[in-house]
């Protein structure tokens, strides 16, 4: 008796053949947004480590040719960057809903092929005569041991790919936030230290001294 796996799935009964299908299906597309997802993360590191640099080389020509640069710019340009980074965060976790739905329903979808699987061999023993040889069981186990192992094949990888997408995922959220601050520190500092006290850190001084100093009640 041979035992491969196309042989199994050649004398598996319709619906047996239907759940290994959907399984299959399910375990392509989940397969097909991981490469795209780590491709898409992979991209996105390289960027933010390009960030810093190349926005320092773009600002650096403004702070010397400009020095009216206001606490209103450096926070629209923080507003910008963080909105940026919303957004980024977003379309990176765009898809992995995929995969916690491949991960947590792929082992019950092989657990019904497993109940149908039973349901076979229980009635391969009934049209054998209640004798319940192996022989008018043995297609039924193999239908339920087949469905439930594909189930737990689909489902694992795609549990681990979500942790590991969503651990990449937060990490970057970190690392672009840091780099963020970074470029805003940046501003701030050559802002105060190039121009002396310029208009920002009086707009600053301003802005702190009116909220600290308001009208007296008696």
């Amino acid at each position: 008796m041979s035992l491969s796996l196309y042989d199994l799935f050649v004398t598996m009964g319709p619906f047996a053949k239907f759940i290994v299908v959907v399984l299959a299906v399910m375990s392509v597309i989940s397969w097909a947004n991981a490469v795209q997802k780590l491709v898409q993360i992979i991209r996105s590191e390289r960027q933010t480590r390009k960030f810093a640099p190349e926005a320092l080389s773009e600002v650096k020509p403004l702070l010397r040719d400009r020095a009216t640069i206001t606490a209103a710019d450096i926070n629209s340009v923080e507003r910008a960057v963080e909105r940026e980074i919303l957004i980024v965060a977003a379309e990176l976790k765009r898809g992995l809903g995929i995969l916690a739905t491949t991960g947590s329903t792929a082992p019950f979808v092989g657990l019904l092929g497993t109940v149908m699987g039973i349901v076979n061999a229980f009635t391969g023993m009934a049209a054998s005569g209640g004798g319940g040889s192996l022989a008018s069981v043995s297609a039924g186990i193999a239908e339920a041991l087949i469905t439930t192992a594909f189930g737990l094949i689909v489902a694992i990888p795609a549990v681990w790919l979500y942790n590991y997408f969503t651990t990449k995922i937060d990490f970057l959220s970190v690392e672009m936030t840091y780099t963020s601050k970074e470029l805003i520190d940046y501003l701030i500092k050559s802002v105060g230290s190039e121009f002396g006290r310029s208009i920002f850190t009086k707009e600053f001084q301003t802005q702190k001294a009116s909220q600290t100093s308001g009208p007296v009640s008696h």
